[in-house]
């Protein structure tokens, strides 16, 4: 049992959303194809993965360093003690030799990547849906059938109005969605809370409302912001400054009452430690950790991050990885967390889930397709096919 070949390609999004911070419209992603020398059913077991949205492409640290370790291993040091599947954790340490600590960025999403498609040829391998897999593993066998999700919208765009904003929120709650979260930062703080007022006015009884600021303020506007929202009880408030300025964050968690959340896009578990060290974020008052495994080294990584949370008395349920993806999904669910993040129709063919996904009061069902499902994601899959061809 050997890996043969691990192919990598860069795909631009093709979206023209934008948030508080940048847009999309120059945005890549690199999609990796694990190509082992198992068969199953026929077909050669092949694992992929793409770089979550937010971040660029970044195959070139991929063939330079990461892929050469891997496919240059003795070929049964990457196994199991059982010698019968792929080892990631085994995987995750062959890419990161002789590298120096810190600066973590620069290989973690290639690194992540890379292994969260290693876990899809896993769990392939072992005939099982990899939220299934990771249960076992990772959750005391406490595999879920559904799991709760928010849907991510509220995007700033040339023309939109309020009313634009409330008819795309109400798409989005006939859909089944619960909790709706939405944009803020781009436009200044008066017009901003006329359309949180607009948004929340149309909730049902029950739904929920989040923002997401995406880093976009200094102290000033930042504290300005949590003034003028803490009136609309949301459900977070979400990266209201730099993430890593955790001073800054603890000075606006001791200034605003209601639920904070960031973690996106903080990438090593040493990063996240210190935010519940030092940024003021609370457990109790239900403050949320948003952290992207496949841009942060992947899934043994991230069982590794969960576990110093939960040393720091950070339940599973206040974590919701971000991405909005079969990926997110899966870990959300193997895990046991909160739950994840929906991008319908955003993202060209990267963002949502399978194509027969069932939603249904905010809870996305999850399939029985071996591995993290992308087979079922018909645009995605050719791309992904295509590669690995």
């Amino acid at each position: 049992m050997r890996i043969a070949d691990i192919g990598e390609t860069s795909v631009p999004l093709n979206s023209s959303l934008a948030n508080s911070s940048i847009d999309f419209s120059e945005m890549t992603t690199s999609v990796v194809a694990v190509i082992t020398d198992v068969k199953r059913d026929g077909e050669t077991v092949c694992g992929f993965a793409f770089n979550s949205t937010g971040r660029y492409a970044c195959g070139a640290q991929m063939r330079a360093r990461f892929i050469p370790r891997i496919l240059n291993a003795e070929p049964r040091s990457l196994l199991n003690d059982a010698g019968d599947n792929f080892a990631p954790e085994k995987i995750l340490a062959v890419m990161m030799r002789n590298e120096k600590s810190g600066g973590h960025s620069e290989r973690s999403i290639g690194i992540g990547t890379i292994e969260v498609a290693v876990w899809d040829a896993v769990a392939k391998i072992a005939g099982k849906p990899l939220h299934r897999l990771l249960a076992e593993r990772y959750n005391g066998g406490k595999a879920a059938d559904k799991v709760f999700c928010y849907v991510g919208g509220g995007w700033y765009a040339p023309g939109k109005t309020i009313e634009h904003l409330q008819d795309e929120m109400r798409a989005h709650l006939d859909a089944g969605y619960t909790m709706v979260k939405m944009k803020v930062g781009g436009m200044p703080l008066a017009d901003d809370l006329k359309r949180v007022e607009a948004v929340k006015s149309i909730l049902p009884r029950g739904g929920k409302l989040a923002v997401d600021a995406n880093s976009k303020f200094g102290r000033d506007e930042a504290l300005a912001y949590a003034r003028g929202l803490a009136p609309f009880g949301l459900r977070w408030f979400e990266e209201p400054c730099d993430p890593l300025d955790f001073a800054l964050l603890a000075e606006i968690a001791a200034a605003y009452e209601p639920p904070l959340s960031t973690g996106e896009n903080l990438f090593s578990t040493q990063d996240v430690e210190n935010l519940v060290r030092f940024g003021g974020l609370k457990p109790q008052r239900r403050d949320v950790i948003q952290v992207d495994p496949p841009q942060a080294y992947g899934i043994v990584q991230y069982a590794r991050t969960l576990d110093m949370l939960a040393r720091h008395q950070w339940p599973r349920g206040l974590m919701f990885p971000h991405g909005g993806n079969q990926m997110s999904l899966a870990i959300a669910a193997g895990f046991g967390l909160g739950g994840a993040e929906s991008y319908p129709g955003v993202f060209g063919d990267f963002g949502g889930f399978a194509d027969d996904a069932q939603l249904k009061d905010g809870y996305i069902k999850l399939s029985d397709r071996p591995g993290i499902g992308f087979e079922g994601q018909s645009r995605l899959y050719r791309i992904m096919r295509e590669l690995a061809a």
